[in-house]
């Protein structure tokens, strides 16, 4: 009879307010039987009462236990009347003999926004009542805010507990039931007046006086914003890093003017991601994956071809590459190769080739790039030559001169290192510059290939061709211009028109001394032919000049000539003429 008048007192006091709790999320710690619904957290919620043991509209927690936790989730911080609890009886007499009465006792019944009990508001201390005083439908009056709904109990070891608790701890709900208001910021019987001050989000159910600011407010009746760097519920939110230490908005912590360096974010609390830094965390590590998020100095080493503490320096000093350890090719004129890759930007210097410039000339190569070609003209091996200079290292092959061995030997020399003279070549050309020849022939009064010889002694002109016993006396002339020679006693002597004294002398004993030659010729010509002669063609001493002893010892009694004839008759053999006298 007690437990139907408490139900009819409870559903008078209720009827102002409206059940928030009702088919709200429910959780419990240890059910009993997991994953079978008959004891689901969720049937202290269902608004089924007319099953009070375990017939599927309650909930029983795990036995053996030492604490039992169970709480309601309001989906939102509501204003709180009464919280109505209906305790499991099994559908019994309730009282001190009923066994799940000791079970009840020295719970606890919190009203929180978080889920930890220890934050909210104890609406029910575990002290209040005993086995005697409990009643099955408890009516808890607790005019506070809050999200959750918790109800606690626990038998801890070593504790010792009044008579009449049971050993282990149970939660075994049938219903409970939280009465208020569904909408914040109202209060009274029905729910239906605004809270009086303006920035007031919670106030008390029945006064009307405010008992919670709305986010981002303080004092009695919440007029003030929230301190400097400071927002949100209760003030209690501190402000992000926002940009030129600029504060957050008081009532969400959004910094309108964007973040400082190192943070991101709308409240700008979030710090940078590792590879990024400064305002808003809008710049990237520079060349490194990692770096401080306030300077952007790198943690992490450079990437290829950077360094600095921010990487932002290129490699230099002819390095390249992952720390700038690798050394550069020989780059055109010796210049810094590509930072990252080590590639020369205008190709190699003399003597090398390649991406990086790092290889030696190809053999029978040199130069720039290696593109030039060793010369032919080595000795030995035309495909071997310095790979800068292009040099040759055994010389050059005969008639070739220079470093490279690109030039013909200069004028006047030929052979090997171009070391030998030409000889005297017709016109004074120059010689074949391999083998010495003269392509025209020699000069007057040389001979031979390479006209390097003098012509003998009865020859003369241009290569030695013509001879000097058509004119000399004594078959020898000058080599040069064929000019006869005349013999003294001790010595030869050239006649030239420079002896201008001599000379008609010279030349009357030449020509006397011609025509007896000639008249002797003609003799023995006549006698081996045995043939009579033309009359014209007889030789009459009469009419001729006489070439006898006589004329010549006429011509030496003026002693103009008498030496001259005294060499000519020493460098002249016997007459045939005076034999035949």
């Amino acid at each position: 009879m007690l437990q139907i008048c408490l139900i009819i007192l409870v559903l008078q006091l209720s009827t102002a307010y409206e059940n928030i709790a009702l088919e709200k999320p429910a959780w419990q710690l240890h059910q009993y039987i997991p994953g079978d619904g008959r004891f689901h957290a969720s049937n202290a919620v269902d608004g089924l009462k007319t099953d009070f043991g375990p017939g599927g509209q309650c909930v029983l927690s795990e036995s053996h236990k030492q604490t039992a936790i169970w709480r309601v989730d309001l989906e939102g911080i509501r204003s709180i009347r009464h919280i109505t609890i209906y305790y499991r009886t099994d559908n019994a007499a309730w009282g001190p003999q009923n066994q799940y009465s000791g079970r009840f006792v020295g719970f606890s019944l919190y009203v929180s926004n978080t889920t930890d009990r220890t934050e909210g508001h104890l609406c029910v201390p575990d002290t209040n009542y005993t086995r005697d005083t409990i009643p099955a439908v408890l009516n808890v009056t607790c005019p506070v805010h809050g999200q959750y709904v918790i109800y606690y109990n626990e038998r801890l070891q070593g504790k010792t507990y009044p008579a009449g608790y049971s050993v282990e701890a149970y939660n075994e709900l049938c219903e409970v039931e939280v009465y208020g208001c569904p909408v914040p910021g109202y209060f009274g019987p029905d729910c239906s007046f605004p809270c009086p001050d303006t920035n007031c989000r919670y106030c008390h159910i029945e006064t009307g006086a405010c008992q919670g600011c709305k986010p981002g407010y303080q004092g009695h009746q919440c007029e003030l914003p929230c301190s400097h760097q400071y927002y949100g519920e209760q003030c209690n939110e501190t402000c992000g890093n926002c940009s030129d230490s600029i504060t957050c908005n008081n009532v969400n912590g959004t910094c309108t003017n964007g973040c400082d360096v190192g943070v991101y974010g709308d409240k700008c609390k979030i710090p940078c991601p590792s590879s990024r830094h400064g305002k808003n965390c809008s710049r990237t590590c520079t060349n490194c994956d990692t770096c401080d998020i306030f300077t952007g100095q790198c943690t992490a080493p450079c990437y290829s071809g950077w360094k600095g503490t921010h990487c932002t320096e290129k490699c230099d000093g002819l390095k390249f590459g992952a720390g700038c350890d690798e050394d550069c090719g020989v780059c055109l004129d010796y210049t810094q190769c590509h930072h990252i890759n080590g590639t020369c930007f205008d190709g190699c210097d003399f003597g090398y080739e390649g991406e990086l410039c790092k290889t030696d000339c190809s053999r029978g190569t040199f130069g720039k790039n290696c593109d030039q070609i060793c010369s032919v003209n080595c000795d030995k091996d035309p495909t071997i030559c310095n790979g800068t200079t292009g040099e040759c290292p055994s010389g050059c092959r005969p008639g070739w001169e220079g470093l490279q061995c690109d030039m013909v030997c200069s004028e006047k020399k030929y052979g090997k290192n171009c070391s030998q003279a030409c000889g005297s070549c017709y016109n004074h050309d120059i010689c074949h510059h391999v083998n010495g020849t003269c392509f025209r022939g020699c000069d007057r009064g040389f001979k031979e290939v390479l006209c390097q010889k003098e012509c003998e002694p009865e020859y003369y002109g241009y290569n030695c061709y013509n001879n000097c016993s058509t004119l000399c006396i004594n078959e020898t002339c000058d080599s040069f211009n064929g000019e006869c020679y005349i013999k003294h006693t001790t010595q030869e002597k050239k006649v030239t028109s420079e002896d201008n004294k001599l000379a008609p002398i010279i030349g009357g004993v030449v020509g006397v001394l011609s025509a007896c030659l000639l008249v002797v010729v003609i003799v023995v010509v006549l006698r081996r032919n045995k043939k009579t002669l033309d009359e014209g063609k007889k030789f009459h001493p009469g009419n001729s000049t006489n070439c006898t002893k006589d004329a010549a010892l006429k011509v030496q009694d003026d002693g103009n000539v008498n030496n001259v004839y005294q060499e000519l008759t020493e460098l002249s053999p016997p007459s045939i003429y005076d034999s035949l006298r």
